[in-house]
């Protein structure tokens, strides 16, 4: 063999690893890196998940605590929708057990975005940068359907019931009502009806992860509608089909919008 083809075969076999080296690196996405992984114990892990629960429950427990030192302010709000109803109280202590469970509620409300803030710091280190530059819209956009949510069954739903409920039986019946039935079913509702409101946020998620298409969501408009009225008839504490279908409705229309900002994205 003369040197000419010596150099010939060497440069042959070494060019496939050169080419493969390359491969490699342009298959490299900087966004699939993880700048915050730290390696970890299991035992660490579960020693950070219980210091973040400790904090969150601490945060739960001053909101609460403050919520019920103003409670009589949040049960005089929430009492408003309410008009021309007087209302009982028909247990010794019921209305005591009805401020627990209004402070309970309200501190959850109010302690949610620093219980928000102790899941993002445990879950951020095994976040990759693609996956972190979702985390913050996702998080600001549930945070601000919860509350519309709220605001969409006290100003809204909670009304067209009571409407419902007093017109019905007025001149029959008068309206004198017990105070934890009342709030058993005004607190069911703004919290089911927030997080009904999450309906977008999931359909984001599941169409920047791949799992589901716009298209997809689309195609399937008729179980939607179906589960739509399903969920209203579930969530509303109340059995009338004004309040039911105001729920669905609020549905659907987050379900089409979440199909568009899926669409928007290119998913």
């Amino acid at each position: 063999m003369t040197p000419s083809q010596n150099t010939d075969t060497a440069t042959a076999t070494t060019t496939p690893a050169v080419d493969l080296e390359q491969y490699d690196k342009s298959q490299t996405d900087p966004l699939d890196d993880l700048p915050g992984e730290v390696e970890m114990t299991l035992f660490e892990h579960l020693e950070e998940l219980r210091q973040r629960i400790f904090y969150a429950l601490i945060a739960v427990a001053i909101s609460v605590i403050g919520c019920f030192i103003a409670v009589k302010p949040i049960v005089q709000w929430l009492e408003v929708p309410a008009q021309g109803v007087k209302f009982l109280q028909l247990a010794p202590g019921e209305y005591f057990f009805v401020s627990l469970k209004v402070a309970g509620y309200s501190g959850l409300v109010i302690s949610s975005p620093f219980i928000l803030y102790q899941i993002v710091q445990f879950v951020l280190p095994g976040l990759t940068r693609r996956e972190r530059r979702l985390l913050g819209p996702v998080v600001l956009g549930s945070s601000v359907l919860f509350v519309a949510g709220l605001f969409f069954a006290y100003f809204l739903l909670i009304p067209a019931a009571l409407r419902f409920f007093i017109s019905y039986g007025a001149d029959v019946v008068e309206q004198l009502w017990s105070i934890d039935k009342y709030f058993e079913f005004v607190l069911l509702l703004l919290f089911s009806t927030g997080l009904a409101f999450q309906i977008p946020i999931i359909q984001i998620l599941l169409g920047a992860l791949k799992i589901v298409s716009s298209q997809t969501m689309l195609s399937g408009w008729r179980y939607v509608v179906l589960g739509a009225v399903v969920l209203g008839a579930v969530l509303t504490p109340s059995t009338d089909p004004l309040t039911q279908t105001l729920l669905a409705g609020a549905v659907l229309g987050l379900y089409f919008g979440g199909i568009g900002l899926v669409k928007l994205t290119g998913n």
